[in-house]
């Protein structure tokens, strides 16, 4: 029976507040261990071309951890899937520090459509968090600080279902 291979990303710059949150998780989720088998970790922090290069060859499953405004109070988790057949209507930033999922995602389609490979990535999860601020420091607000072991919590149990084989 073949492993699923699903990568956890850590989204967000440490250098902006609250935009450190999906770092943060994923330095948790390092921390304490107990991934499944197939399960790999990887902080791009905000460095969306680099995410592109390593799903290049192929993850059945991506799990963004990000910052993601969605209107709810600050510290507010979100599981949300992203439409990998829609093609978002913005040009890729190919500078090496954009990180908008959707960008990241086309350019890995343009990348890998270059290589000759079909669809490196097939499903995307995204679990989120309404940040309260998004401004120039260091570290979480306290609302956001507490939404972290949540959401390693969520992402664990999140890859443990998706990991299990089906029948």
């Amino acid at each position: 029976m073949r492993t699923v291979r699903i990568l956890v990303a850590g989204v967000g710059d440490v250098f902006h507040g609250d935009d450190g949150f999906g770092t943060e998780v994923v330095r948790r989720l390092r921390e304490q261990g107990g991934l499944p088998d197939g399960v790999q970790l990887a902080e791009p922090g905000s460095r969306g071309v680099h995410l592109a290069y390593q799903l290049l060859p192929g993850y059945d499953v991506l799990i963004l951890v990000d910052a993601i405004r969605q209107g709810g109070p600050p510290g507010s988790l979100y599981t949300l899937e992203h439409d990998l057949d829609t093609r978002p209507q913005t040009t890729p930033d190919l500078d090496g520090n954009g990180r908008d999922p959707a960008a990241v995602l086309d350019l890995l389609a343009g990348l890998a459509g270059s290589m000759g490979v079909a669809r490196p990535v097939g499903r995307v999860l995204v679990i989120g968090c309404e940040p309260e601020e998004l401004v120039d420091r260091i570290g979480l607000s306290p609302p956001v600080a507490a939404a972290v072991p949540h959401a390693a919590r969520a992402v664990l149990e999140l890859a443990a279902d998706l990991a299990r084989p089906a029948g």
